[in-house]
């Protein structure tokens, strides 16, 4: 499974590696909004210089080919709103696991699902990848509607089996396999 954090362009964004110079966009624009990390595993940023801190963070992973995280840039703007990557995998059966958010002011304008189409068509496409999985909690559902409308299925909900920045929490699980994928495609 070779993966990468290739660029990839769509109609509205610009899929690319985080930058140093990225710190004050993801700050200003996602990180610290208390709306976007509700549901996420890492806690709202309280400065830029945490933002900065991870910045230079990713800088060392992607140099030692330990991580393939986007950052998701709007166009018309030229500003990072958010990311999306695959947040663990397992290569015995060529499966990722992804993770996404984006900023509170872009949500409901299929900014999202644009961006995980993208993904999802260049990780099947490019990378060897079999399975693609994601899930959220089932108090979020907007972010399982992403999953829905990109042709992830969903498979269950798990009790109490995952932690979020509310706490222990269910997780609604949904995924998309190659050949879905491409039998999708040609329809």
């Amino acid at each position: 499974m070779k993966l990468e954090t290739k660029r990839i362009e769509t109609k509205r964004l610009v899929l690319r590696p985080f930058r140093l110079e990225d710190a004050e966009d993801c700050y200003r624009n996602y990180c610290s909004d208390p709306q976007v990390t509700r549901y996420l595993t890492w806690p709202t940023y309280t400065s830029v210089e945490e933002a900065h801190e991870r910045m230079r963070f990713m800088q060392e992973e992607y140099a030692a080919g330990r991580t393939w995280d986007w950052a998701i840039e709007l166009r018309e703007l030229g500003q990072v709103i958010g990311s999306i990557g695959p947040v663990s995998k397992d290569d015995r059966i060529d499966m990722v696991h992804i993770g996404y958010c984006i900023g509170s002011r872009w949500w409901h304008q299929g900014i999202m699902t644009e961006a995980f189409s993208a993904v999802i068509e260049y990780l099947f496409s490019e990378c060897g990848i079999n399975r693609i999985e994601a899930r959220h909690d089932p108090n979020n559902p907007h972010s399982g509607d992403v999953m829905k409308k990109c042709g992830l299925r969903y498979e269950g909900t798990s009790r109490q089996s995952d932690r979020n920045n509310q706490g222990v929490c269910d997780a609604a699980h949904y995924a998309i396999l190659k050949e879905d994928w491409l039998k999708g495609k040609t329809l």
